[in-house]
């Protein structure tokens, strides 16, 4: 078989391209598995309190879990309005270790609500939503 000049050319030059891609393909797959990052993974969500009564305990509690294979640091744990108030770990949190976030909801108020609580941190879910529900009903005494 006889091959041109221009041809064994062409023939190298895809080979060399392909050899990149791979070796390119294989560093990204090493960097991507020894990359370590956190994760909060939380038993729940969302708390509904429920109906309860006004000026009862409005404080709650979410759990959760470094399910990552890194440190997570909370940074900020902020919350819709003044009427809820979160309480949070202000160390680290080391891979499978739990914490929680206690969060305190004022039950003088009357009614339904709805409340959002985003935990911001280092985690690949770095702006996680937590939410509260309930009503609060006037005490009848």
């Amino acid at each position: 078989m006889n091959y041109s000049v221009n041809t064994l050319k062409s023939i190298a030059s895809k080979l060399t391209l392909i050899t990149c891609l791979l070796l390119f393909s294989f560093a990204s797959a090493q960097k991507s598995s020894t990359h370590k990052i956190g994760k909060l993974t939380f038993t729940t969500e969302e708390i509904d309190y429920g109906s309860i009564v006004q000026n009862d305990n409005g404080e709650r509690v979410f759990t959760f879990t470094n399910t990552g294979n890194a440190p997570v640091v909370i940074s900020e744990v902020k919350t819709t309005c003044g009427c809820t108030v979160p309480l949070y770990p202000k160390t680290a949190i080391l891979p499978g270790k739990s914490n929680e976030i206690k969060v305190k909801y004022a039950t003088n108020r009357i009614g339904a609500f709805t409340k959002s609580i985003t935990v911001i941190s280092n985690a690949k879910n770095e702006n996680q939503v937590l939410k509260i529900k309930g009503e609060v009903l006037k005490n009848s005494l």
